[in-house]
């Protein structure tokens, strides 16, 4: 059996819920990883239109796949707003183009702070406060820079029957490892936000050090105080 024809016998599928929401009316379900316990969810929406900004076509010309962003969980981000990332204002951008577009967005819980969890990424800030990057932070902990895995994203995928996608994200190395477990990414779809003075040296680190896709163009004038 090939990559492609992998069975998603690593997760289980809940109840398909209705989730209306700021962004949009989506469906939701939830899927427990069978390995890890972890409980991930898809949130996804058929799409209202297509429009000429990048989201709706495959880079090779094709029949547009649909669009997939990965999420990996970010509490301080997500819930709370902050500003040392990028991570809530991506999942607010994500959820306004799969409304538009169509697709899912799949959140992966487990995956806070790169895979090294809750606390440890707070200690992580503590350290950039002092002066590290957030690579540097990480390797002055012990751990590893990017703890996350994605085969519990690619059976998710593939239980959805999305064995063909369009990617929302500027991170190859998510490309490549769903490619790993059988799902062609027929293009990147930038995932790219204003920076702010907050998150500026974080970006610029993902981008020179993660090889990140990255411009760091301010959309914002930068305010003056």
């Amino acid at each position: 059996m090939s990559a492609a024809q992998k069975p998603a016998t690593g997760v289980v599928p809940g109840p398909v819920v209705h989730l209306p929401t700021l962004y949009g009316d989506f469906t939701a379900r939830a899927w427990t990883d069978q390995r890890t316990g972890a409980e991930h969810m898809t949130v996804s929406a058929p799409g209202t239109g297509l429009q000429n900004d990048g989201a709706g076509a495959d880079s090779d010309g094709g029949p547009a796949a649909p669009l997939v962003r990965l999420h990996s969980e970010c509490l301080t981000g997500d819930v709370f707003g902050s500003y040392r990332c990028d991570c809530g204002e991506q999942l607010e951008q994500a959820l306004e183009l799969i409304n538009l577009h169509g697709g899912t967005v799949v959140y992966l819980r487990g995956h806070e702070g790169r895979g090294i969890g809750l606390a440890n990424k707070l200690r992580a800030y503590a350290l950039q406060e002092a002066g590290a990057d957030t690579v540097d932070a990480n390797e002055q902990l012990g751990l590893p820079v990017d703890a996350r895995d994605y085969e519990a994203a690619a059976d998710i995928l593939h239980a959805l029957g999305f064995h063909r996608i369009r990617l929302l994200s500027n991170n190859p190395a998510k490309r490549d490892r769903l490619q790993q477990y059988g799902i062609t990414v027929a293009a990147m779809v930038p995932s790219e936000v204003p920076v702010r003075a907050e998150n500026e040296r974080y970006l610029q680190t993902k981008r020179d050090r993660m090889d990140h896709r990255l411009t760091l163009l301010r959309t914002q004038p930068v305010q003056q105080g």
